[in-house]
């Protein structure tokens, strides 16, 4: 590794203080010594970003570019003065010029480029493909504005937009020299070419320019940096003055405009026709443009496009890229000349696809007429990979027509994405084993039946640098202390602590260190919602995507469950819990949001009842992100998991509270399951339907949330309080559409999620986890243990498995010039 020169650091800060903002480090604001020295790390490893790079060329090795409409990166200083290994040094270095290196890392905002746990994966993901030497782009949209910065008034939510560049972004280069244009609209046109072989030409089109501006994604103290690149969108011809003099103003910007809008927000609001087209512009505009440039990078160095295949792979991140399959054959057929079998051939050995869930959002599916008059070449293009694939299914299953329409990618009026994903990829995995054996044997079953060599599992991971390293570094040290620093780039070594589970003094240590961190959250909590919570409190934190299947309505409505307890016997023995949530929901949809209003109504009626003597807070973290992520998992005693059993494809979240030491609280859903096993469930809280008796009830149509609503009398009067004006006083009608959607369905079918089916076996678990909180020797054994069995939740382990079974990648050490 290349040392980091404490002295010339220094003066490289003070010259980028000067040179950028023409002032000295005594006059410069906390954004600009932020800036900085930003820019002094990133010159830092510049060389070995280039080396990296050299490295890869010179040995000719596969690159896997993954795909992905997210990468929810968090803040970059820090997590690469970690991966570094230059922290002792830089850290001194700012301190020697009088500055303060957390302050200034809060001075970061979070990179606005992704929402959930899709995008999150996608970063630890690239992360891990550093750390373990993998040749790997992620490629993405460069938004501007990103989903939105979530702020809370009145307890409602209301998106603001996320101006995370309006200072620059010191990580990023832009890279003018690799633009491409994208085409959308007009028609498609058949030329002869010189040998009077019939070609396809887009024409009467408009058109954008994709620019890419790259990221480095650094490996943990191994030289080798890898690449997010991220597209921007600018406008071929910026402005047209002759159509401005002519008095046509809109044509005389609407090139820029299509540029503006597409690279805005992540996800528009699709509730509209301007809002799904919108979004396919989106998708279309950075897979061609990385399919594109990826191809042409290959030919630099190669003179056989038919072998593309053994020097690239597009990974799919869901079906939001599978655009990708139609694009591939286009540039093959349109550009290079492949007749349809041999660049179909080509594509399905380049493309890979990860589903993620089973969500019908997810699956995406175009209107005919949008997607054949916004891209009219690659609807061409897709109506003959369906007519072929129709055929093929018809001569593997002959008069079986539910066949074809449960499996064709163009149906009904609509285009079909997940099923382009699967034809066109050599490989379809799941990503927790219980989410890949629904896929199987439930919603992708013919499919399965059909090609089962192309199913496979990944059960996803999380990178232990951010979430442990940097996320908690309290619990880091003391970690490295007992067992060594192995972890930090091969987390089966965490098995090792598991001894220290029977010794009383680290029970003692590791708890004095939740606590510590439950001190540090407190005051976050203070500062931002100014609410006081006790440190000694059970802090129970549900922290994700707001969506009605992950169920933060079940959690709310158990605390209003208690809260009445309580009022019917203040001195009930109840041992303080705070109720941690932070979710954004997204903007278009409505009851999401309801629940984030329900969940600040009775934080404000349980917050201020004097006579429950702060046994139960109930806070909501506005605007959940990576940043305040790393201080909520270090502090959390309880990983709320919740999810109704078969929906929840993984999840992260999970394994980032367990690699923290919360005990999980959840159902046998996604990853649980896994973190079950390795944990031993006497070290979690399981309730709840399976996701076979979900899946049953879905089928068979035999549950009626009404019954236990006219049953118990407990459920009944949480339920009533939704619409009897207890938690919205001005306006008892606040949370009708959550009452319906419980008891008679809102377009759907009445509690389609087992709420009211699963609230007494999660009341009851509940009781399971006070109960155990009591025994506080007992619980840090607990606890303890769920951060000793982690190991099997890194991401360089899926990422190894990706990497060996399906993308065959070669690992490179890279050496840098002396």
């Amino acid at each position: 590794m290349k040392e980091i020169n404490k002295e010339e650091f220094k003066k490289e800060i003070e010259d980028y203080v000067k040179v950028l903002f023409r002032k000295t480090i005594k006059e410069a604001d906390q954004q600009q010594l932020f800036q900085a020295v930003s820019y002094a790390v990133k010159d830092f490893i510049v060389d070995q970003w280039m080396a990296t790079h050299k490295t890869y060329e010179e040995k000719d090795v596969k690159t896997v570019y993954y795909l992905s409409m997210e990468f929810l990166m968090g803040r970059a200083l820090g997590n690469i003065i970690i991966n570094l290994k230059g922290n002792k040094e830089i850290k001194e270095a700012v301190e020697e010029l009088g500055l303060d290196l957390d302050v200034i890392e809060d001075q970061e905002p979070d990179a606005a480029l992704g929402n959930g746990g899709l995008g999150r994966l996608a970063a630890c993901f690239l992360d891990s493909l550093s750390t373990l030497g993998y040749s790997a782009y992620g490629c993405g949209i460069r938004y501007k504005y990103g989903m939105f910065k979530q702020a809370i008034e009145n307890g409602y939510q209301v998106e603001k937009p996320d101006d995370w560049l309006k200072d620059g972004n010191p990580f990023e280069i832009k890279r003018p020299e690799y633009a491409v244009e994208v085409k959308f609209g007009g028609y498609v046109a058949i030329r002869k070419d010189e040998n009077g072989k019939d070609k396809f030409v887009q024409e009467n089109y408009q058109s954008v320019r994709a620019v890419p501006y790259d990221m480095p994604i650094v490996g943990y103290q191994n030289n080798v940096v890898n690449t997010l690149r991220i597209w921007d969108a600018e406008a071929i011809d910026t402005f047209n003055l002759s159509s401005f003099d002519k008095g046509d103003y809109q044509k005389a910007v609407e090139q820029e405009n299509l540029a503006r809008t597409i690279c805005e927000v992540l996800y528009p609001n699709d509730n509209h026709m301007a809002g799904k087209e919108l979004r396919l512009k989106q998708q279309y505009f950075f897979v061609s443009a990385s399919v594109q440039l990826a191809v042409a990078k290959y030919m630099e160095n190669h003179d056989d496009i038919r072998k593309i295949h053994e020097k690239v792979c597009f990974q799919l991140n869901d079906t939001h890229p599978t655009v990708a399959v139609a694009e591939l054959m286009r540039i093959l057929m349109d550009q290079y000349s492949l007749e349809w079998d041999e660049a179909w051939a080509i594509t399905k050995k380049t493309c890979a696809y990860t589903n993620h869930t089973i969500m019908s959002e997810a699956l995406e599916k175009w209107p005919l007429e949008l997607f054949s008059r916004l891209l009219p070449r690659i609807y061409q293009i897709v109506e003959e990979i369906n007519r072929r694939f129709i055929l093929e299914i018809q001569s593997a299953y002959p008069g079986d027509y539910g066949k074809v329409e449960r499996m064709a990618i163009i149906y009904d009026g609509q285009v079909k994405m997940a099923h382009l994903a699967i034809v066109g990829s050599f490989s379809v995995n799941g990503v927790a084993r219980l989410h890949t054996e629904i896929l199987k044997n439930q919603e992708l079953k013919d499919f399965y039946l059909m090609m089962p060599e192309k199913f496979n599992n990944k059960t996803n991971g999380i990178t232990q640098r951010r979430f442990l390293l940097h996320g908690n570094p309290l619990l880091a040290d003391w970690v490295t202390k007992k067992i060594g620093d192995e972890w930090i780039t091969d987390l089966s070594h965490i098995n090792n602590l598991a001894v220290y589970a029977e010794d009383e003094l680290s029970r003692k240590e590791f708890m004095n260190i939740k606590y510590q961190n439950k001190v540090r959250l407190a005051e976050y909590i203070k500062k931002h919602n100014g609410v006081e919570v006790n440190p000694r409190s059970i802090f129970d934190v549900q922290v994700k995507r707001l969506h009605e299947y992950k169920r933060q309505l079940l959690n709310i409505l158990h605390v209003m469950y208690l809260y009445n307890e309580l009022k019917k016997n203040p001195d009930k023995d109840f041992y303080p819990r705070t109720f941690i949530f932070g979710a954004k929901a997204s903007a278009g949809y409505h009851v999401a949001k309801q629940i984030i209003k329900l969940i600040n109504s009775v934080a404000d009626v349980v917050n201020n009842d004097k006579s429950i003597h702060d046994k139960i807070k109930v806070v909501f973290i506005e605007n959940y992100r990576v940043s305040n992520a790393e201080i909520i998992f270090a502090a959390a005693d309880v990983s709320e998991q919740i999810s109704t059993a078969s929906k929840e494809a993984s999840g992260t979240g999970n394994m980032k509270f367990m690699l923290n030491g919360a005990l999980t609280l959840g159902t046998m859903d996604g990853a649980n399951v896994e973190i079950v096993e390795e944990v031993g469930e006497e070290n979690a809280f399981i309730f709840g339907l399976s996701s076979d008796e979900v899946i049953a009830y879905e089928h068979n149509n035999e549950y009626n949330p009404r019954e236990i609503y006219n049953m118990d009398s407990d459920i009944r009067a949480v339920l009533t309080q939704l619409v009897d004006g207890t938690y919205a006083p001005g306006n008892p009608e606040e949370f009708r559409d959550i009452y319906n959607s419980l008891l008679d369905g809102n377009g759907g079918r009445p509690d389609m999620y087992f709420i009211l089916k699963d609230f007494r076996s999660y009341a009851e678990a509940q009781q399971r986890v006070e109960a155990a909180y009591r025994n506080e020797d007992a619980w840090a054994k607990s606890a303890l243990l769920n951060t000793a069995k982690s190991g099997k939740f890194s991401s360089d382990r899926t990422i190894e498995e990706y990497a060996t079974e399906l993308w065959h990648l070669e690992k490179v050490t890279v050496e840098l010039p002396e």
